[in-house]
């Protein structure tokens, strides 16, 4: 049986759950009535209002150099749109608004962008040859012509006679804009960028006339420095038609702008970020309400593996060697290539190539550098494919000391040229060597030697390393590679040509229908410096959340390909033979009195079997060569000694990221412009902003000698 004072507690407790659930019930009652009166007086709920759902576009994220310097920022910028939740909905009243816009931006000297692919003036003609599109919008036959699209956007939007027939094609263009650019709540008509104040003010003083017309703030993609990596940067542009059914799925509008070439593309997911979404209520003719369903999230940072000031040396030295060796057989030298990748990471730190261009300039006059000579616009470190002549001797002597074919006391006897027989054919050396093993052979770039090599090996062992040092197939460059292609029966075969017996020695020392990027060959120079270990290259250091220096990912090092060495002292002949070839440097371009030593291997591959005065110059090699730290490589198109450029590109790193202990002491430089002579020539490309990547028919493939 309870006490008394047990009953007493029971009585109290269950009072003070009554009290609790009374005060909340009348919290809950007040909170109801509170909330029901604000809904009820929110304009959301007034029957004559009109809600609907917009999206929001993100800030798109900046791109850095490595040292934190802005390549690619944002700027504001103020445009003249047609907002749909405003413009009549009757259609003479509207295009008399639209005539009216058209005439008052127009005496701004502000002129609105056409997309209707019609002449502005009669007799009417098509300006382009595809008209698909504009027949199915206006659901013609593809039959019609000019004039039937015209009369059918003047029938269907009842465009009156009263109007001139230069009225009417002012008034169909703009209408049929609308429906290109899929004029919506969601999608703004732009009628002009970038407007003036005074623009501003004067359509704001005509708002009551010009329903629908706003001026709106947009982004604009700023070029901080155009001269920084320009081929790799690229570029943002508009939505295609095309485009727009498949980016429409991932929250873009059609107004918005998108990643076309280099890192604006490839990481367009990170730059664009996440659109947010708002509810929009209009009463009365105007927005009296605005709800955010979705934050929106910025895009994130991107910091490159680049450094600005580094880039713009690399592409000095290039250019400065130009000038200075300018010519060689009566013929001028203007193209060439370099790239530099960190030797531990496989991070890229610098490419550059000749004739290059500043991306402003991109901006202002895309044709002539497209017309230009020489084709600046074609990224020669990431898509020209160049014999490798001589320095393919390091993938031969890592397959014939890897199978066992040869050892570090191998001698082949070289008497000079002329002197070496196979299958019938004489083949010889630049010089007369006697007995020589595989490390002075490199030295020396001995012919014979590799060979013999070559013979012994045969084709299939030969590609197998060439392949294992990323030959012949893209190395997954976050903006694009070419694959380059092979000597062997199996790439002939796929290009139509015969394959001989003889070929299979002139695949061993680079010399035979075969083209490899400057990337490729600074990847086998940098997996020569890691002995066997091959580096995925990489652009993309990391990222950070707009605006802060929080970063949110690291790019980690990715091992590509590991050699499995067979015998453990494969690499030191072929290393030893390299730091050997490069005490022969003439001064003032020597390798030695850096404190350390270069490790390099360098070819002259001939480029016409016609004429054999035509050649290429080709280099590659790391440093320091005892604990690498850079790795590079080299071309120069019709050209000779590119190997003068070694100590220079080795001083400007240490400069720029220091080297064997140094310390960096490079400060930015200031913007370099004039990137190329333009000289009109004949080109053929994809149009404007459409490809993806830049294309141009500069291959240097076939050769029969070598250094």
């Amino acid at each position: 049986m309870k006490s008394i004072s047990d009953t007493i507690k029971s009585i109290v407790i269950v009072a003070l759950v009554i009290c609790l659930g009374v005060l909340s019930s009348m919290k809950l009652m007040k909170l109801q009535i509170v909330e029901g009166d604000e809904a009820a007086a929110s304009p959301r709920y007034d029957s004559k209002a009109t809600t609907f759902k917009r999206e929001v576009t993100p800030t798109r994220g900046e791109i850095l150099d490595y040292k934190g310097n802005v390549i690619i920022g944002n700027n504001s910028r103020i445009d003249i749109v047609l907002q749909y939740a405003f413009f009549p909905e009757d259609l003479q009243e509207g295009n008399e608004i639209l005539l009216r816009i058209y005439n008052e931006l127009a005496e701004k000297e502000y002129i609105f962008e056409e997309v209707l692919p019609i002449s502005v003036s009669y007799p009417y003609a098509y300006t382009q040859d595809d008209t698909s599109d504009v027949t199915e919008r206006l659901n013609l036959n593809v039959y019609a012509t000019a004039e039937n699209c015209i009369d059918k956007l003047i029938s269907d939007y009842k465009i009156s006679d009263d109007y001139t027939q230069e009225e009417k094609r002012i008034i169909a263009g703009l209408r049929y804009a609308m429906l290109a650019k899929d004029f919506s709540y969601n999608n703004d008509l732009i009628l002009a960028k970038n407007v003036n104040r005074f623009t501003v003010i004067k359509l704001k003083e005509l708002s009551n006339v010009l329903k629908g017309v706003e001026a709106v703030e947009a982004a604009d993609r700023e070029i901080v420095r155009g001269d920084i990596l320009p081929h790799e940067i690229g570029m943002v542009g508009p939505i295609y038609a095309e485009e727009y059914e498949e980016l429409k799925e991932k929250g873009y509008a059609m107004n918005d702008q998108v990643g076309k070439n280099g890192i604006e593309y490839a990481m367009e997911s990170e730059l664009r970020g996440k659109s947010g979404e708002e509810e929009v209520t209009i009463l009365d003719g105007s927005i009296v309400d605005i709800r955010t369903l979705d934050e929106t999230v910025p895009g994130q940072t991107v910091k490159l593996t680049v450094d600005g000031a580094f880039q713009v040396k690399l592409q000095g030295v290039l250019d400065n060697f130009l000038d200075r060796f300018g010519y060689f057989n009566g013929r001028k030298v203007e193209k060439g290539a370099l790239v530099v990748l960190d030797a531990k990471t496989g991070a890229v730190r610098g490419m550059a190539t000749a004739p290059t261009y500043n991306l402003k300039d991109f901006e202002k006059d895309y044709d002539k550098l497209l017309n230009a000579e020489n084709s600046p616009m074609f990224n020669r470190c990431t898509w020209g494919q160049y014999l490798p002549g001589s320095t393919f001797k390091t993938v031969t002597a890592t397959a014939g000391l890897n199978e066992g074919v040869i050892n570090g006391g191998t001698y082949f006897n070289c008497t000079g040229p002329r002197s070496y027989n196979f299958y019938g054919s004489t083949y010889g050396c630049t010089g007369t060597h006697s007995g020589i093993a595989v490390r002075q052979a490199i030295q020396v770039s001995c012919n014979i030697f590799f060979y013999e090599t070559s013979r012994l090996l045969g084709i299939d062992n030969i590609t197998k390393y060439a392949e294992l040092y990323g030959l012949g197939s893209s190395l997954g460059l976050e903006t694009g590679d070419a694959s380059g292609f092979l000597c062997n029966p199996e790439t002939f075969a796929e290009r139509g040509q015969p394959w001989y017996i003889g070929y299979v020695i002139q695949a061993g020392i680079g010399n035979q229908d075969c083209g490899f990027t400057p990337l490729q060959l600074a990847t086998v120079a940098n997996t020569i410096a890691n002995r066997g270990v091959r580096y995925k290259p990489y652009l993309v250091d990391s990222l950070y959340t707009y605006g802060t220096k929080e970063m949110t990912s690291k790019t980690k090092p990715t091992v590509a390909e590991t050699i499995e060495l067979n015998n453990d002292y494969v690499y030191d002949y072929i290393v030893g033979g390299m730091i050997d070839a490069s005490y022969n440097v003439p001064a003032p371009y020597s390798l030695t009195g850096l404190g350390f030593n270069v490790a390099i291997k360098t070819g002259t591959p001939q480029t016409d079997m016609n004429d054999l005065s035509k050649q290429n110059s080709v280099f590659i090699g790391f440093a320091p060569a005892e604990d690498p730290e850079i790795a590079f490589a080299g071309v120069i198109e019709g050209g000779e000694y590119s190997k003068y450029m070694i100590r220079d590109i080795i001083n400007a790193y240490s400069e720029c990221f220091g080297i064997n202990g140094s310390k960096p002491t490079a400060e930015m430089p200031p913007e370099v412009r004039g990137g190329t002579t333009a000289k009109t020539t004949t080109s053929t490309t994809t149009s404007k902003g459409k490809s993806k990547k830049t294309k141009s028919t500069d291959t240097v493939t076939t050769a029969v000698t070598t250094e």
